[in-house]
């Protein structure tokens, strides 16, 4: 991303005036991202359990979820969601989705090293995330650090997710 580009991206924490948004982000992107590893039927369960108002509400307001939109010149183009677990320092990004027109300029990773700064500003040492065992996404969260940490199989409904618990130490900030 040149200088320019990357002088007009802006971070910052969403909050419940933001679920449309977040749920519009959702929408150009949740389909394209799934095509080739799930089922339309499960892709559009899913979405239906996770990408409602209310559910995207109770994420935030119930489980401790915080969203950030990541912006390029004033256009939202994709949001990160992360949070604290039970297991002390430990924190987990639950989503990070940028729009497919804006994918390959850096922008993911600007997200994540946002939740990695968020993180450990509150005293987090550990990021978790879990990636579909067949997402391309895994060699760039790799790339990020990330290292495979085990396997999970979760049961969503009728349908399971496949996953690999990636997992990164963040350290102290030096």
């Amino acid at each position: 991303m040149s200088a320019s580009a990357s002088s007009s991206v802006r971070i910052r924490p969403a909050t419940l005036a933001d679920v449309p948004l977040i749920m519009e982000l959702a929408e150009a992107t949740w389909e394209p991202t799934y095509r080739f590893i799930i089922s339309r039927e499960q892709i559009e369960y899913m979405y239906r359990v996770i990408y409602t108002a209310a559910s995207l509400q109770r994420q935030i307001t119930e489980q401790g979820h915080t969203f950030l939109l990541v912006y390029v010149a004033d256009q939202a183009c994709g949001y990160a969601s992360f949070s604290a677990q039970p297991e002390d320092g430990l924190y987990k990004l639950h989503k990070i989705y940028v729009l497919p027109s804006h994918q390959g300029q850096g922008l993911g990773q600007q997200l994540i090293t946002a939740v990695q700064q968020a993180v450990r500003a509150a005293g987090g040492q550990t990021l978790d995330l879990n990636v579909n065992r067949h997402n391309p996404a895994l060699a760039f969260y790799e790339h990020l650090g990330f290292q495979r940490h085990r396997e999970e199989d979760i049961a969503i409904g009728p349908y399971w997710m496949n996953d690999y618990v990636l997992r990164k130490e963040l350290g102290v900030r030096s």
